[in-house]
Formats: structure tokens, sequence, C-alpha cells
């Protein structure tokens, strides 16, 4: 799988602000460095998850573990804990503006979190490598996204990630939470409409 483009390919406006950053986003963008439509399936011996070939990582329900704290101020400057999503099916996706298959795939997020509110699904986002809100919202209001998106420029967030686990490891990646607040799939790759429903549908159908 080649990457459609990586971090440091990123506008020019956004790089000139990489000064801008702490040592701890160093650290994160070392993590978060590439942006492309996949992405290598990360874990160890134990990890509890199975790898598909369909580029979907999932894991039994016994063997989930827990998201971290993911709260924050949002892209629109609201408060927003993904936790009190509990009792819900989460759709968690990691973008930036900067990043085409982000752009690519965005159009497929807006359709199926319209499709699926009524079955308790929530989408959020983790806008992240954008240096200004302001980029985020632009990207936004293009690509008719309503759902929330916790804006975090330096990848802090995806850092509480424990390793070894159903971590976002690229730019896109998205994760899927159960009901009961617990990573259940992931992918590192650009998603169309089908494969965002293979991922989800099943979580949805859990009793």
């Amino acid at each position: 799988m080649s990457a459609a483009c990586r971090a440091d390919q990123r506008p020019n406006r956004t790089r000139g602000r990489a000064a801008l950053y702490t040592a701890g986003a160093a650290v994160a963008a070392l993590v978060l460095t590439a942006c492309g439509s996949g992405g290598t399936n990360g874990g160890s011996g134990g990890s509890g998850f199975v790898a598909g070939k369909d580029g979907i990582s999932t894991v039994a329900k016994s063997e989930r573990v827990a998201i971290p704290d993911l709260s924050g101020k949002t892209v629109d400057g609201k408060q927003l804990d993904v936790a009190d999503y509990k009792g819900k099916v989460v759709v968690l996706n990691v973008w930036g503006s900067w990043c085409p298959p982000c752009r690519a795939e965005a159009s497929n997020f807006v359709k199926v979190a319209k499709e699926t509110a009524s079955q308790g699904v929530q989408f959020v986002g983790i806008n992240t490598r954008d240096a200004s809100t302001a980029l985020a919202k632009a990207f936004e209001k293009e690509q008719g996204v309503t759902f929330p998106s916790l804006y975090d420029p330096t990848g802090k967030l995806m850092l509480r990630f424990k390793k070894g686990t159903l971590n976002p490891q690229t730019i896109p990646s998205t994760l899927i939470i159960d009901r009961d607040g617990k990573i259940a799939a992931r992918t590192l790759q650009a998603l169309s409409e089908q494969k965002l429903h293979e991922m989800l549908d099943p979580i949805v159908a859990e009793k």
C-alpha cells in the first residue's frame, strides 16, 4: 500500500507554524507521520486483535480495551468528552484538512452518519496537524460535516492510546467504539461507504 502523501508535504502555511509546537508535539509528529490510503497494522503478540485482509482489524468483545481520555475543545470551541457517548456506538475518525485521503472519504462519513443516527451511532472526529481551527472549519464547511471534531493540532490525544492496542497510527485512521466505550475495530486507510458499513454494522448489531 502506497501513501498518498506525508505530513511534511502539507501546505507551507501549516509548516511555518511548526516552530510553535512543543517538544511533546515533536513526539506526536514522529508517531503520526503518514497521510495515506493505507498503513501498517500495529500491535504485538497477545494484543487480542485480528488484522483482516480487507485492512480492518477487529477485537473479540471479551478482549476489548477501553478508550483513553478523549476530551477537550472542539474545532468550534465547545467542550467535548467522548466518554459522554457511552451507550452509543462511536465512529472515531482522525483527519486533517491537508490530507487528500481524508478529503476523499469525508462525504462517505457524512452520508453514513446521517443513515445511522437513528440506530444510536455517533460520529466524532479528531482534527490533527492543522495549524488553526480556521483550516478545519473550512474543510468541514466544504465537505458538509456536521458531527463534532476535537481539535488536536499536536497529536496529544493519539498518544494516550496504549501501544499494542488498536490505536490510531496514520492519518486518516478510523476506530469503532462499542456501547461500553471499548475499541472494537480499526482501519488505517481511507474508507468507502461500503467499507465503513462493513466496519460499523456488526458493532451496531451487537446486543
